[in-house]
């Protein structure tokens, strides 16, 4: 995010969400976006192929086709350009490529767009007049974005409306990327990406791998390592002989899980570290017992870049370790020998290699704790990026144009399957379904049907149906409910026994990041 998630509450003028089912799987933020609509009078703008919670108190509901985001905002940047309201100093003296990015709009024009994406032109207009004309516009995404095989090309769409608007380095604005986990951001600030060490520092610049080189007093490989999406496919073939899991359930969480079932047994030796025994903990040679957030001393880094400390409340069961401990040993056993007192010793380390952490230390997390850059130890921390120039100087316009999703729905196979998640659930279910309450609000998974098309194929609410994709096909009960358009169907991926993630596409990738199209799956839909 490059605005805190206070600024929701308390600075927003408009909040346009797209990609997030904000109340469901962030539900504080959620809060916060309704408490800023009630109390204050927010505007909110609401872009989403489903009518989620949100969409009933927005001021505007754009449900617009899975897989159609760029053209959508492209239209809203075509309005915003054609009635003179973007921000023309902030274009002029913080960005660049600006006329390429409006030579490719110009076609976009709202009864352009109203046919790709099923958003009527008027709509597309007045979303467009809110967002540019509020004075503190935000925008608010999360995997409905990314999870395509153009993710890439909808936050850079993402980016340009902020840009286009000067939404960008002020309060109350922004493009923030709502987390889908509790520490996906600090997971990738410490470098557990492929292309780079810590801090986002690249893999392929050699002063920065010479400067971890020393730090770890071993040589460092100049290539890109292999994204999970690349991972799972060299699995299979044999070029990866062992794999090690860490805290990840790729058995339900990845696409086409035949075809990663098939990858995990033709390895020599899967390894797996986790607190439950979970779908791909059963097919793992070993198991490393590991403790889970209330068990642990150390910290997480929240979607805002808030780095927060947490303490240990309770011991571990069994021989359950701490993460820090079995990698340290693991790593000495291997022959590199790793010898920390505490999580507080490998923080230290950590921030002498973290610019963006330099200047935090445990002392100085002691309450609320700090959000990153903090380069200085008299810093206090950045809870808006951006406020006098980009990272890179001026701000890049990209030019954008709309592509097709990777399936499109056709004769045999004539809906548009899109997955997510639950209130009730959290990701693969590992943790809320040992959970009664929570299984008793949603003991198992469901497909979400429009009404209409469900009368005329017969079906009835909770019937079981089968759902069918060129990968395979699942047999689950029928939720009969009208927020979903007739031609699209919905369902949710923290099952195992019925699982979505059989049905999703492990082959249509961003070109950019490999992320799969988990948001877009050409399907079909039987009464059994």
């Amino acid at each position: 995010m490059t605005n805190s998630i206070g600024d929701f509450a308390e600075e927003s003028k408009c909040i346009f969400i797209i990609g997030s089912n904000t109340t469901e799987n962030h539900p504080i933020i959620g809060y916060k976006i309704k408490q800023n609509v009630r109390q204050k009078g927010a505007k909110l703008i609401v872009a989403d192929p489903r009518c989620i919670d949100l969409a009933s108190m927005a001021d505007v509901h754009l449900q617009f086709r899975p897989g159609s985001d760029v053209a959508l905002m492209n239209g809203m940047m075509n309005v915003i350009i054609a009635e003179d309201l973007l921000d023309k100093e902030f274009v002029a003296n913080r960005t660049e490529n600006y006329e390429a990015l409006k030579q490719v709009v110009e076609k976009y024009t709202p009864e352009y767009v109203e046919p790709i994406t099923g958003v009527p032109a008027e709509d597309i207009k007045k979303a467009a007049r809110i967002y540019a004309e509020s004075g503190a516009s935000a925008i608010c995404y999360s995997m409905g974005i990314t999870q395509h095989s153009t993710g890439t090309d909808n936050v850079k769409t993402c980016c340009n409306l902020a840009m286009l608007t000067g939404n960008v380095g002020r309060p109350g604005t922004g493009v923030n990327a709502l987390r889908g986990q509790n520490n996906v951001q600090g997971a990738c600030d410490m470098g557990a990406l492929p292309v780079v060490y810590p801090a986002y520092q690249a893999v392929t610049n050699p002063d920065i791998r010479a400067k971890f080189e020393q730090a770890w007093g071993v040589p460092l490989s100049a290539q890109n390592g292999m994204t999970i999406t690349q991972t799972i496919p060299a699995a299979l073939t044999g070029q990866i002989k062992g794999l090690f899991v860490l805290g990840e359930n790729p058995m339900v969480s990845d696409p086409d899980i035949t075809h990663v079932e098939e990858a995990l047994e033709n390895l020599d030796c899967l390894i797996v570290q986790d607190i439950f025994m979970t779908q791909t903990a059963q097919k793992a040679d070993i198991v490393l017992p590991g403790l889970s957030f209330a068990e642990k001393d150390g910290t997480f880094t929240s979607t805002e870049r808030r780095v927060q400390m947490v303490r240990r409340a309770v011991s571990g069961p069994g021989q359950a370790k701490d993460d820090w401990w079995i990698t340290s040993e693991l790593a000495t056993r291997m022959g590199y020998p790793m010898s920390y007192a505490n999580p507080e010793e490998i923080f230290e380390e950590m921030r002498t290699l973290t610019p963006s952490y330099a200047g935090m230390s445990y002392s100085r997390l002691e309450g609320v704790g700090l959000h990153w850059p903090c380069p200085a130890e008299d810093h206090p921390g950045t809870p808006i990026l951006h406020t006098v120039k980009f990272t890179r100087g001026l701000g890049l316009f990209h030019a954008v144009e709309f592509i097709e999703p990777v399936e499109l729905p056709d004769q045999e196979y004539p809906f548009i399957l899109s997955t997510g998640r639950s209130l009730y659930h959290y990701h693969t279910g590992t943790m809320t379904r040992r959970a009664s309450g929570l299984n008793a609000h949603m003991p198992e998974n469901v497909v979400q049907i429009n009404p209409v098309k469900a009368a005329q194929m017969g079906i009835s609410d909770g019937e079981l149906v089968r759902v069918s994709t060129r990968r395979g096909s699942i047999e689950l009960k029928a939720q009969l409910i009208d927020i979903v358009k007739e031609n699209v169907i919905f369902t949710y991926f923290h099952f195992a026994e019925a699982a979505a993630n059989i049905l999703t596409n492990a082959e249509a990738l961003d070109p950019i990041c490999g992320i799969p199209e988990f948001k877009v799956s050409a399907a079909n839909l039987e009464k059994i």
